[in-house]
């Protein structure tokens, strides 16, 4: 039976063109100036630790540190200092009503439903804990934020990782069996089946697959086939 639900952000419960259209470009015009109004800030000084690190770049030199970030956001990489330097910059975006985070009409409606039925929800997505946070309580819908139990980041692993699954259970001191997974990625359905739970394949747009994984268009068809009668 499942008893609690691992949902993706990107494609899942909100709109890829959010994340690339927007929330990617804000950081990329904001991150320069931000990092160097903070640079003294601990928070900051120590993802940009990271970025030096990872980059190879001088860490006195912002200039350098700054290209770095600017080619990962071209990149999408998924590199955790970034993520969480971005979330800082979204969270200054939001919080000056600059920013607004999309979510679907039903993931709004069933997140809700799902927590109010005693589903445990939490969220696993690639960008930082931080910027999670931000999306789901600063939407336009609402803040969502009360109805999760936890968020996960790649700090966990990579989420083409069958580990990162299993690190994620342990945390929750569940069985796979009883975690459903949402995501619009099948390598990361793969992943977390084989830690043992069970997915669903979110495809919002286009034609849909020919596989024998569960496939749904929204929400309600999660529900219905695999959530109504739990």
């Amino acid at each position: 039976m499942i008893r609690v639900i691992l949902t993706d952000i990107e494609g899942t419960t909100s709109s890829i063109s959010f994340v690339h259209d927007v929330l990617f470009p804000y950081a990329a015009e904001h991150l320069p100036e931000f990092i160097r109004e903070h640079w003294d800030s601990p928070e900051v000084s120590e993802q940009l630790d990271g970025v030096a690190k990872e980059s190879g770049a001088d860490r006195e030199d912002a200039g350098a540190l700054i290209e770095a970030l600017q080619g990962w956001i071209r990149e999408d990489r998924k590199a955790t200092s970034l993520k969480a330097l971005q979330g800082m910059v979204w969270e200054q975006g939001y919080q000056q009503g600059e920013l607004n985070g999309h979510i679907y009409e039903d993931a709004a409606q069933y997140l809700q439903h799902w927590h109010d039925r005693g589903l445990r929800l939490y969220v696993y997505s690639s960008g930082s804990v931080k910027a999670q946070k931000l999306i789901f309580g600063f939407t336009t819908s609402g803040d969502f934020t009360p109805f999760f139990s936890g968020y996960f980041d790649t700090r966990i692993g990579g989420k083409r990782e069958p580990e990162a699954y299993r690190n994620i259970l342990e945390e929750l001191g569940v069985e796979g069996a009883t975690v459903l997974f949402l995501s619009d990625v099948e390598a990361e359905l793969v992943a977390a089946e084989a830690a043992g739970m069970k997915t669903a394949w979110l495809i919002r747009d286009g034609d849909l697959p020919e596989t024998e994984r569960f496939v749904a268009r929204d929400f309600a068809e999660v529900d219905a086939a695999l959530l109504l009668k739990r």
